[in-house]
């Protein structure tokens, strides 16, 4: 099975390059949205940990936030916590996909929390700032410290990029993205 990781900057169009390739896609966004939304025992760990804002479940994104938004490190103290349930998922869904040609991976820190292989295909997707700047805003609950603090987790763009074996310049056009992803392919396989 080759193993395809997209990266790139928040909003640079990771998740529609990721489905253009009609592959399995592991979507590690998604996957949160879904703990968030289902997982109890995930609750009783924040509540554990950050017990004034995580009070109520489903689990609110607007508490999140607060957190965050409250102490830096709060954003550190959720990950540990999630991220254990989300590269659980991760290997179901490898397991569960083993015997595909190819598998996506759709995962923002896939590169800082290690879960690349050294035989990954690692496509990096680069998208104009203010272009990213105008699609962020757009967003439901886009809220800039939140962007801020994301970001400092992550690697450099431009250390990405050098990793990266393709780089698709996504210009926001459906079928111009998807002739790069074709190109691409036809190198892959």
């Amino acid at each position: 099975m080759k193993r395809i990781g997209i990266l790139g900057d928040i909003g640079s169009g990771k998740s529609f390059v990721a489905r253009c390739f009609g592959y399995p896609v592991f979507n590690a966004d998604l996957e949160v949205t879904k703990i968030y939304k289902k997982d109890k025992n995930i609750f009783k760990e924040l509540k554990k940990e950050l017990p004034i804002y995580f009070n109520t479940f489903p689990i609110n994104k607007n508490n999140i936030i607060n957190a965050i938004l409250a102490d830096k490190n709060n954003l550190k103290k959720i990950i540990k916590i999630v991220h254990r349930k989300v590269r659980k998922k991760f290997n179901i869904f490898l397991k569960k996909n083993k015997n595909k040609k190819i598998v996506i991976l759709d995962i923002p820190l896939l590169l800082e929390n290690k879960i690349d292989k050294k035989k990954d295909i690692l496509i990096f997707v680069e998208s104009k700032k203010l272009e990213i700047a105008k699609r962020l805003k757009k967003r439901k609950n886009f809220n800039t410290k939140i962007h801020r603090n994301f970001k400092k987790i992550q690697l450099s763009l431009d250390y990405k990029k050098r990793r990266s074996q393709f780089i698709i310049k996504n210009n926001f056009n459906k079928n111009s993205v998807r002739m790069k992803v074709k190109k691409i392919m036809k190198n892959i396989i």
